[in-house]
């Protein structure tokens, strides 16, 4: 299963000012086979130790001294190493936090040893490490669920990746493309971008197997609330995890989990289920300038889930209910159009950008405006509204434009592409890139393209 980071982790690889790299992710996004992958198409030796499945494996690492480790580690697996032609691989991390501080001295006395720590509940580790971390030694990656892209790959759809790769804004795309998209679009919003489901779906094409695994997924992770070490009861945790999926495109709101708990051990749950990447928060922000994150305000978020696959089997939804709807957006009120398009843009973020997710409100009385996602593209500002259609309302995005006086808006709907301006008033106008959501992967791409066409 072809993935975007192995080009990255190729260049990685290669680097002269290569460090040890941590992959952070949620379990079963394909952390551990990506590097299998990398080891065997780069032709590495692979040394994998999982300190979870082994926790005995961590008394290996007693010393600080590289070689000295390497010896431990050739006498446990019966053979000798060579650095420069192998990949030491720390998996499940979490389950041993503290051997984080040792990659420093892989770093600093043998560079020729590819290093990569990977972990699933790695997060809560780094929360509250008691160890000293390498800071400027190591490199963090971060990993999400398949792109479309990924997914069409996956279903040897290459030649619709490189026509969507391709795509130009003087394009006018063939009806049957954008159908036969926009099917796919509907299918990976029902299988997702976990790795297992994928492989399932295009192994037997059947939605109960997918069901399946995705149930199995989530119990996975309701079997890992034991694991967030008694910070809260995992009745709790349940109330939201249950809830996100009904919250979808909404402002959360704790009394929706469960009325009858007060908002703290609520919010302590959903902290914990985003420290986990089981859950995303989507930050409100003023986006009066940059960094978005500066202007945050975390009193107030919306939630999406890790994977589109996992929400729609919470809600109910089959790939037989979605293609008799002609449009995404119609689907949950809007909810899994704005969670298709949040987890989207997670995954075309630099995988050493920890993907981080805005959108904008403004809570006056008579004059409420929210737009869906605010990004960053260079240095712009950037405000994106998931519509029904093409010819859905729009009245909160022109408030933002006019307010914020920014020159571009994308709107990400289900219709063909189009390249326009819109005037909001006799003095002032924007530009509006409409896209639909099978190119959200292009987008950095084509607010590039649009600013040169306009």
């Amino acid at each position: 299963m072809k993935r975007q980071y192995t080009a990255f982790l190729i260049q990685w690889l290669n680097s002269s000012t290569r460090k040890p790299i941590v992959i952070r992710g949620a379990r079963q996004v394909g952390k551990t086979w990506l590097i299998r992958d990398l080891a065997n198409s780069q032709g590495r030796h692979l040394i994998e130790l999982n300190f979870e499945k082994r926790p005995d494996q961590e008394s290996l690492f007693s010393s600080n001294d590289p070689q000295e480790i390497l010896v431990n580690i050739a006498a446990a697996m019966g053979g000798k190493v060579y650095p420069s032609k192998s990949i030491l691989f720390m998996d499940e991390i979490q389950a041993a936090p503290h051997l984080l501080e040792k990659l420093r001295w892989f770093a600093e006395d043998m560079p020729e040893l590819p290093v990569v720590a990977a972990g699933s509940l790695l997060d809560f580790a780094l929360a509250q490490h008691e160890f000293s971390m390498p800071v400027g030694r190591i490199n963090y990656f971060y990993l999400e669920p398949l792109s479309f892209e990924e997914f069409l790959n996956a279903m040897d759809q290459n030649e619709l990746v490189k026509y969507l790769q391709n795509y130009t804004w003087n394009i006018t795309i063939p009806e049957i493309l954008h159908l036969q998209l926009n099917k796919l679009i509907k299918e990976y919003l029902i299988v997702g971008g976990m790795p297992a489901a994928v492989a399932n779906w295009i192994k037997e094409k059947s939605p109960q197997a997918v069901n399946q695994i995705h149930f199995d997924l989530l119990a996975t992770y309701r079997d890992d609330f034991a694991k967030y070490r008694g910070r809260l009861s995992t009745e709790r945790l349940e109330d939201v995890m249950s809830s996100v999926p009904r919250q979808l495109g909404n402002k959360f709101v704790y009394k929706h989990a469960n009325s009858d708990v007060e908002a703290l051990p609520l919010k302590k749950a959903l902290d914990l289920l985003a420290k986990a990447r089981v859950c995303h928060r989507i930050i409100a922000t003023s986006a009066n300038g940059l960094p978005l994150a500066a202007e945050a305000d975390e009193k107030f978020s919306k939630v999406i889930m890790l994977d589109c696959g996992l929400c729609s089997v919470s809600l109910g939804l089959s790939l037989h209910q979605l293609r008799s709807i002609t449009d995404i957006s119609l689907i949950n009120n809007g909810g899994m159009a704005e969670q298709l398009v949040g987890q989207l843009l997670r995954t075309i973020a630099p995988p050493y950008i920890p993907p981080s997710l805005y959108y904008w409100q403004r809570d006056m009385k008579g004059s409420a405006a929210e737009v869906d996602y605010i990004i960053q593209h260079e240095t712009q500002i950037i405000p994106i509204e998931v519509k029904a259609g093409t010819t859905g309302t729009l009245k909160s995005l022109h408030q933002f434009m006019k307010e914020k006086k920014k020159p571009i808006a994308v709107r990400i709907n289900s219709g063909v592409p189009r390249l326009g301006s819109i005037r909001i008033t006799e003095a002032g106008e924007y530009s509006l890139l409409s896209i639909p959501f099978y190119l959200v992967g292009q987008l950095y791409r084509l607010l590039n393209a649009a600013q040169t066409n306009l």
